[in-house]
């Protein structure tokens, strides 16, 4: 099983990927439905005035891929033992500041997404 840096990484690397021009950072908010085999993906970015704008992810790959990589992610939390005897998250905030190349990941155990 691979670590969770190279997850994180390869969730950074499609985001980047998917990335508008001229983006400063994208977001990806993303949320399991309650049998985890699907995902609502919502995308934001941040552009050089600082202004949050939603864009649509036009790959039908980049939006497998992610979901995989989440899985993989929730996989490993599970069998590492991450989750202190809690439940598992149903979802993630993933920010990644292109112009820093960091990624931030924060986790979710309540439904967030509105429909």
């Amino acid at each position: 099983m691979r670590n969770d840096n190279d997850i994180y990484n390869d969730i950074g690397k499609i985001l980047f990927s998917i990335s508008p021009d001229g983006a400063k950072k994208v977001i990806l908010q993303a949320e399991f439905v309650p049998e985890g085999d699907v995902c609502t993906f919502l995308y934001d970015y941040v552009d050089a005035d600082n202004n949050t704008k939603w864009f649509d992810n036009d790959s039908a790959q980049a939006s497998s891929d992610l979901m995989d990589y989440l899985i993989e992610l929730r996989e490993f939390t599970i069998v590492n033992n991450l989750t202190n005897g809690n439940s598992i998250w149903i979802g993630c905030i993933v920010t990644v500041d292109i112009e820093k190349a960091k990624i931030n990941i924060d986790f979710k155990y309540e439904p967030f997404i509105e429909e």
